[in-house]
């Protein structure tokens, strides 16, 4: 049988500012799906990539004084160099504004739909919200102002091309309905039915080159005019595929694959569950199976944003905190449903907790009992009974996984947490230390095979989540010429590194 084949994908973000923590969420959620998947032996290919070509980018490179080609270049190389402290097992990016596979999958997937009867041009004039590269409706402002930016949309009036999405309502809301396309947490999936159910409107899918200055890609056929950025930046998923460009990744990865995974954020939920796959639908190419929902990131109340100037450097968090610690409060703090509010302190309690006093301390008991009664080799016997214990190493893979596909990253560490607490109550009601001075010697050896037996598990569970840490348990773990390491702990302290 062969193996399913998993594609899973971030949204690409804009680059008019360097990355904040709330990406950094989508980033370690898509990786732990994709360690997930390859751990129970899926082929899995982990996508992500910067949306490059949006007139907020000229804009914002306009006021920092420098070329737009070179503002996109250093902000995308922030962007894409996360993978390493956050330790991302990325297997692919997509730059719209440098790589020819964008170009040109971009372009054939506009004249697909051209060929479908789907574009056309006309008189258009409405509210448009620079920060969204959206235009809305004078029902969707709030006070006359963006619900996601807070600011007052530019009225603009100009001739662009239309997609036909009305053509679509009705096959849409089928697909949604029945979860063909399955829409993940069921709120987002009931949202988007409302939508559809008010009735579609044909959307722009063009700005004028003169208004977007330029930059952008222009209309096959039609150099007065650059394809609207949302429209190309969602090509960009098939595009990396070779979708204009040619490959055996396109049939691989997105024609042939079991499931096409995309994870996103709910404020371009609507670009995401409505405008993209009626785009597929018109080009005649399949659509996602699965779009992944979470909400926002917040400090103080306020929503993490660039253009907003509410922001934390991921990357900055992880070189004063480390990367599990980080990894960690992404995974263990934020709800499925609902926005989380980011502090210093709750990460801090959470690694000190649960990673190094939990974690930590469990791994370093253990091998710190088996270097002290048996010079650190682990005995050659049967591992004691531990009820607890050993019904929690055995319901955790199921537990995990059944988390990890509701997209419930709080319900599947909490799995993991399970083990350790178990473990550690089994050193407390067995204690070690005093077997050793008055029990058999067969019997602590049985608690000490039953202890490293849990540590590993751990290890190979916290996988997904906290590689490094996981490899570091592993280690700790594993004999070398007979013997395990010196004890040492896997995690340090960070209440001192608070403010």
């Amino acid at each position: 049988m062969t193996a399913p084949h998993i594609y899973i994908t971030t949204t690409i973000p804009y680059v008019n500012a360097r990355p904040h923590l709330g990406f950094a969420l989508e980033l370690v959620q898509a990786d732990v799906l994709a360690r997930h998947h390859r751990r129970i032996g899926d082929r899995v290919r982990f996508q992500t990539g910067t949306d490059e070509n949006a007139l907020k980018n000229v804009l914002a490179a306009e006021a920092a004084g420098v070329g737009v080609q070179e503002f996109v270049d250093t902000n995308a190389a922030a962007f894409l160099g996360l993978a390493g402290p956050l330790s991302l097992s990325v297997d692919d990016v997509i730059r719209t504004s440098r790589d020819p596979r964008h170009r040109a999958g971009a372009e054939r997937f506009w004249r697909a739909c051209a060929d479908a009867g789907d574009l056309y041009r006309k008189q258009y004039e409405g509210l448009y919200c620079v920060q969204c590269e959206q235009f809305y409706a004078d029902a969707e402002l709030a006070g006359g102002r963006c619900p996601e930016h807070d600011t007052v949309p530019q009225r603009i009036s100009e001739e662009n091309w239309f997609f036909r999405l009305s053509r679509y309502t009705d096959r849409l809301y089928e697909l949604v309905e029945s979860e063909a396309l399955r829409i993940e947490p069921a709120g987002r999936r009931n949202e988007v039915l409302s939508f559809i159910a008010g009735g579609l409107e044909d959307f722009s899918v063009s700005r004028s080159s003169e208004r977007a200055r330029g930059w952008g890609l222009p209309v096959p056929g039609d150099p007065t005019q650059v394809i609207y950025v949302w429209w190309e930046a969602l090509t960009n998923y098939v595009n990396a595929l070779g979708y204009g460009t040619g490959g055996d990744d396109y049939e691989r990865w997105w024609t042939g694959a079991d499931r096409r995974v995309h994870l996103l954020g709910k404020g371009v939920l609507r670009f995401h569950a409505v405008y993209w796959p009626a785009m597929l639908l018109s080009a005649g190419e399949p659509l996602p199976t699965d779009l992944l929902v979470h909400d926002y990131l917040t400090v103080g109340g306020r929503k993490l944003s660039k253009s907003g100037g509410v922001t934390l450097d991921p990357a900055g968090l992880v070189e004063r905190y480390g990367t599990d610690a980080v990894r960690w409060w992404l995974l263990r703090e934020v709800p499925r449903v609902g926005d989380a509010d980011f502090t210093p302190e709750r990460l801090v309690d959470r690694a000190d907790d649960e990673l190094a006093n939990g974690v930590g301390n469990l791994v370093h008991r253990v091998v710190t009992l088996i270097h002290r009664y048996r010079d650190g080799v682990v005995p050659e016997a049967e591992a004691a009974t531990a009820e607890g214990l050993d019904e929690a190493i055995r319901r955790a893979p199921g537990l995990v996984a059944d988390a990890v596909e509701d997209v419930d990253f709080r319900r599947a560490t909490g799995a993991v947490r399970d083990v350790v607490d178990e473990a550690n109550r089994f050193i407390e009601s067995v204690r070690p230390w005093e077997i050793a001075k008055t029990g058999p010697r067969d019997h602590l050896d049985a608690v000490l095979v039953a202890l490293i037996g849990a540590c590993r598990a751990v290890g190979g569970l916290l996988e997904p989540f906290l590689p490094d840490a996981a490899g570091r348990v592993a280690r700790q773990c594993s004999a070398v010429d007979g013997r395990l390491p010196a004890p040492a702990p896997p995690f340090r302290r960070l209440g001192a590194t608070k403010g």
